[in-house]
């Protein structure tokens, strides 16, 4: 059975109503980029297989809300998103943040293929797509704030990271349930300084920021 080819417009009007249940401020033009990325990750995971949500409604839930919610919580000019998958939350912040520059790193070829062509598509001019295993990357600029969605556990990212931000920078985790055991089993030399929740509209579950810095000497 083949899904109809989604509609643009009725997708807009949903994403729009979503946007309005937050606090957050989008432009249309930034709604029309937004809904743009949806239809090509539509697209493209049908032959890709990119992401097991097959629905558009639900990415826009799932995927587009999930990560822009995110965009307060990201500060600071040069932005890491490690094991960013098909660009997530990579891509949606760096709409909303088109001032800001970000490189997104994974080390699967096919993802990085549709990063760049949503990159090429949507003119996003501040977004550099870069396939690597993270431990093995190492930036020209050190970064202000290094993000992950659905990539490790934090004593992971931290391990396999550490080398990415600046002195000043620090980590922001997207996170489903708090789990204590797994905050407390951070490596010596980082803290955790804040694990604010955000509420998605219509995403029947908990999800979490928590936001990760070097231990104060």
């Amino acid at each position: 059975m083949k899904h109809a080819v989604p509609d643009a417009q009725v997708l807009r009007k949903q994403l729009v109503a979503l946007i309005d249940q937050t606090s957050l401020r989008v432009t249309g033009h930034q709604i029309d980029q937004l809904i743009a990325l949806v239809l090509l990750l539509n697209k493209w995971n049908k032959a890709y297989n990119l992401t097991s949500v097959r629905d558009p409604s639900q990415m826009l839930v799932r995927h587009i809300m999930d990560s822009i919610l995110v965009a307060p919580y990201v500060t600071g000019n040069q932005v890491a998103d490690v094991g960013t998958g098909p660009g997530l939350p990579g891509l949606p912040l760096a709409i909303m943040h088109p001032d800001k520059q970000f490189v997104l790193i994974d080390s699967l070829g096919k993802r990085m293929n549709f990063i760049r062509q949503v990159v090429h598509q949507l003119g996003l001019n501040n977004v550099v797509a870069v396939q690597s295993r993270v431990e093995d990357y190492t930036p020209e600029t050190p970064f202000s704030c290094v993000l992950s969605r659905a990539f490790a556990s934090l004593a992971d990212m931290l391990s396999w990271c550490h080398h990415l931000p600046a002195d000043t920078g620090h980590f922001v985790a997207l996170k489903g349930q708090l789990d204590t055991q797994e905050l407390a089993q951070i490596p010596a030399g980082f803290e955790v300084v804040a694990t604010p929740r955000i509420e998605v509209p219509q995403l029947d579950a908990e999800r979490h920021v928590v936001d990760v810095r070097p231990r104060s000497a």
